[in-house]
């Protein structure tokens, strides 16, 4: 089981969220990093993809339409986890991810969404 890698878009980076998720040996890559600020989301979703990464984002209406349209065509990508912007606390959303990346593999989110609000 491989263990999920993150890739943050730029509506959902924060400093702190990366850091304290890389400290707890999360693999995690920004849109900053990636040189990908002002890209269109569908470029985000691609690169992750190509790297094999899962993309999180505050973008839920943007991102939900492209998991539709991807699925409906066939395309594969890595896995997108969303989550409402500002109604989780840093601390909440790094809570939610270790949650969600001890208990999902690499395999089992490809293609998929799933909302941090579950978790």
């Amino acid at each position: 089981m491989s263990r999920l890698r993150l890739y943050v878009d730029e509506d959902a980076m924060d400093g702190d969220l990366v850091r304290v998720l890389r400290s707890r040996g999360i693999d995690v890559v920004t849109a900053t990093e990636a040189g990908m600020i002002r890209r269109k989301d569908e470029e985000h979703l691609s690169l992750a993809t190509a790297q094999g990464r899962v993309l999180y984002s505050f973008n839920i209406r943007d991102f939900h339409e492209i998991h539709t349209e991807w699925a409906s065509t066939g395309r594969s990508y890595a896995g997108i986890i969303l989550a409402q912007q500002k109604r989780y606390s840093i601390g909440e959303q790094i809570r939610r991810l270790v949650r969600l990346i001890g208990s999902l593999s690499e395999e089992a989110m490809r293609n998929r969404e799933e909302f941090l609000g579950r978790w």
